[in-house]
């Protein structure tokens, strides 16, 4: 045991650094979260949910780096992600829509002009509804109340490939 120790010395103190980082990157980031939420008065619920989603990839991120730290070849880290992902994706099916939506999820955490609350338009010929107000803000889709009080979910990457009206008042 204590053989193995030295013979990768260099290995177990660089793993204990990214670790480290790993811990500081995450508090960073967080805080970064939390005052970008305070500044755009952002629900609080939206805030944990990117939270997770930059903690999980600063996770897989340092996961890469120590397993090439540990001498795992580059295509061999490669080909175990896209295993796990193409598993994943078989798994969800439509793995494109999920992730789109995802993704269309942290660009409206970051840059969307609207919150909770505010009362919208889609300009989309193709809703039922003329007005709503945003009552929730997921990562896979806005939750919208009509004026009739229906509650209508809409994905998140239609909300950024269609025109939004706010109606002030």
């Amino acid at each position: 045991m204590i053989t193995y120790f030295k013979e990768h010395f260099t290995e177990l103190i660089i793993t204990l650094v990214i670790i480290v980082c790993l811990i500081i990157l995450r508090w960073l980031f967080r805080k970064a979260a939390y005052g970008i939420a305070k500044r755009r008065e952002v629900n609080v619920q939206r805030t944990v949910l990117m939270v997770r989603y930059i903690n999980t990839l600063i996770t897989f991120l340092v996961l890469f780096a120590i397993l090439l730290i540990w001498g795992v070849e580059p295509n061999q880290v490669g080909v175990l992600f896209s295993s796990v992902f193409a598993v994943i994706g078989i798994g969800l099916f439509a793995i494109w829509s999920i992730l789109s939506n995802v993704t269309a999820g942290v660009i409206l955490y970051f840059y969307y002009p609207f919150k909770i609350g505010d009362k919208v338009r889609i300009l989309d010929k193709d809703l039922p509804f003329e007005e709503a107000t945003i009552e929730d803000i997921q990562a896979f889709y806005v939750s919208l109340k009509t004026n009739q009080g229906e509650l209508v979910t809409y994905p998140n990457n239609l909300i950024l490939q269609k025109s939004i009206a706010k109606i002030e008042g």
